[in-house]
């Protein structure tokens, strides 16, 4: 089978992720042996997908298979779940035993939701045991329906997606306060930045200490102290 040209999509069964993920993942799949025995019988067959640019999970929920990336063929063992960017074109070869459930992010959407740039993950096959939680996938792997499957990766990628974001808003909070300081000449006390910033001094402390890892008094004071001292030495 070769994709465009058949419809590689009629031995997987899929599912739409939620509105929070949608914007960087295209689906969630599994194979699915009913489909394949009704197309395809008790033969092997290989499946072959033209490049894309989408990376792709493959988590194995059953024996090993045989997939070729480029010019370089792979044997992934039972066990062995990967991560595949699609840069190339890529062909598996399928059997009746087959089990595999895939995740397929659009371009940039694994660095989106995991930090993970896909540029790192050019002509190769990337261990996916190094990117997601043993605990996860191990639960992926469980005698469990496809619907739990999607559910247990859907609620993974959206608590750290969350935390990407939230983590991104502590960030910018942050470097708008610092930002603020050098424009008043350094003259604003927290309180002040805090009122700028339309939250409390406990707010802005709060932040300080997560991003900077000190308070913002701290801080501004080493800020004022480097610009005096750096000052001093220049012009005497």
């Amino acid at each position: 089978m070769v994709e465009i040209f058949d419809n590689i999509r009629k031995i997987y069964t899929f599912t739409e992720v939620c509105p929070e993920l949608a914007e960087h993942i295209e689906f969630f799949s599994e194979s699915s042996a009913l489909s394949t025995q009704k197309y395809i019988g008790n033969s092997s067959f290989s499946v072959k997908m033209f490049p894309s640019w989408t990376p792709t999970f493959y988590i194995n929920l059953g024996a090993p298979y045989l997939i070729s990336v480029g010019q370089q063929q792979h044997r992934i063992s039972a066990k062995q779940d990967i991560l595949i960017l699609r840069d190339s074109i890529v062909e598996r070869i399928n059997t009746p035993s087959d089990n595999i459930f895939t995740v397929k992010f659009y371009p940039g959407g694994l660095e989106a939701v995991l930090g993970i740039s896909q540029l790192k993950c050019t002509r190769r096959i990337v261990d996916l045991g190094a990117i997601l939680p043993a605990k996860l996938l191990n639960d992926m792997k469980k005698p469990i329906t496809f619907h739990q499957r999607c559910g247990l990766m859907q609620n993974y990628l959206l608590k750290v997606l969350e935390q990407r974001q939230q983590n991104d808003y502590y960030l910018r909070f942050v470097r708008d306060c610092i930002d603020n300081y050098g424009v008043s000449g350094m003259q604003l006390n927290t309180g002040e930045i805090a009122e700028k910033m339309f939250v409390t001094s406990k707010t802005i402390n709060r932040y300080f200490n997560r991003v900077v890892g000190i308070s913002p008094k701290n801080y501004f004071s080493i800020v004022r102290a480097r610009t005096a001292l750096t000052y001093y030495v220049n012009h005497k």
